[in-house]
């Protein structure tokens, strides 16, 4: 009898997109859950409003840890109130230097109506350079549309949803169906 165990299924499918332009921040995240080749759910909410809506955040990786992330990022902005980077910088030191936290499984990406942050388990957080920033295994697709419609007469949450239909026809991981937050 063999005492080899299964390993944990690979889940797959986030594509979470922040675009600022003209005043107006917006993340967008698809919908799809998938393990391994077989899509689980298609209406997952990846994004959510955090600090009395003056906050936003999208989430890629284990809905568990990035729940765990998201808790933690709501009880520094607390600490941090209009703090928006304060409380992401602390995040991601917590992160980096927590036993606990280290093992986590996720990425976040953060706006408020002035800043956008992508927060990684490493200690990153970064500042996007042309207000367009992307996370998820469809997160390549959709920074690369965004940006190129940067330039377009198109606001903050058309680019946004045209980028993400973009991504949605070329990664197999990410669908059409969008949660979308603006500030």
């Amino acid at each position: 009898m063999s005492t080899h165990t299964a390993p944990f299924p690979d889940w797959h499918g986030t594509t979470i997109l922040a675009v600022r332009k003209g005043g107006k921040t917006v993340i967008a995240g698809d919908g799809q859950v998938s393990m391994g080749q077989t899509v689980v759910k298609g209406t997952a909410r990846k994004v959510r409003r955090l600090a009395g809506g003056r906050v936003i955040a999208g989430f890629a990786g284990s809905t568990a840890d990035a729940f765990t992330l998201i808790e933690r990022l709501e009880a520094k902005l607390e600490q941090y109130p209009e703090q928006l980077a304060r409380a992401c910088v602390d995040l991601a030191k917590d992160w980096r230097t927590d036993r606990y936290l280290r093992k986590l499984e996720a990425m976040l990406l953060v706006a408020d109506k002035d800043s956008i942050f992508t927060v990684t388990g490493v200690g990153d957080v970064l500042e996007p350079e042309h207000g367009v920033a992307a996370i998820g295994s469809g997160g390549n697709f959709a920074l690369a549309a965004g940006r190129a419609l940067m330039d377009t007469d198109l606001d903050a949450e058309q680019v946004a949803r045209k980028a993400m239909a973009i991504a949605a026809e070329i990664c197999v991981y990410t669908n059409g169906s969008l949660t979308v937050e603006a500030l």
